[in-house]
């Protein structure tokens, strides 16, 4: 895990979400994506092990659970930057060595949508990258109940 005396100022400092959870890393950008996605799953494993909840007010028993290995975590970027809600576009990075941030276009302060592949799921089958942003409407609802 990076530590904080280890943080370079080459590295890139990147939000990765998947339902309401966000987690924040600095990553260095000529590392392949494997080397983001194997810290991304230590993280994950220590702060959520029984899985990820992708909305605030999951279905019972509705949780993603965590891969053995990082290789299942799969990365986009927002189709539109401005706009997340338009949806995300896979990077297909391959877990080679030639696919790091650099090579696909990441930059500093970005945000990336991450989903499990879950198992005997096939690869050419496409992923739904699933990010619930807070909204206005839903601070509002929150008040209101508790009243």
């Amino acid at each position: 895990m990076v530590q904080r005396e280890d943080i370079r100022d080459i590295d890139l400092s990147l939000r990765f979400k998947h339902g309401t959870h966000t987690i924040f890393l600095f990553v260095d950008p000529q590392e392949p994506f494997s080397t983001a996605a194997a810290e991304l799953l230590e993280i994950l494993r220590s702060r959520y092990p029984d899985g990820l909840t992708t909305s605030t007010t999951p279905p019972p028993g509705k949780q993603t659970p965590l891969p053995q290995d990082a290789s299942r975590i799969e990365f986009a970027v927002a189709k539109s930057p401005a706009d997340p809600s338009q949806g995300w576009k896979p990077l297909g990075v391959s877990g080679g060595s030639s696919d790091t941030p650099v090579s696909r276009g990441v930059k500093d302060g970005m945000v990336l949508a991450f989903a499990i592949r879950p198992e005997g799921v096939d690869e050419d089958e496409a992923l739904e990258f699933e990010v619930e942003y807070p909204s206005y409407e839903d601070e509002e609802y929150a008040e209101e109940e508790e009243q």
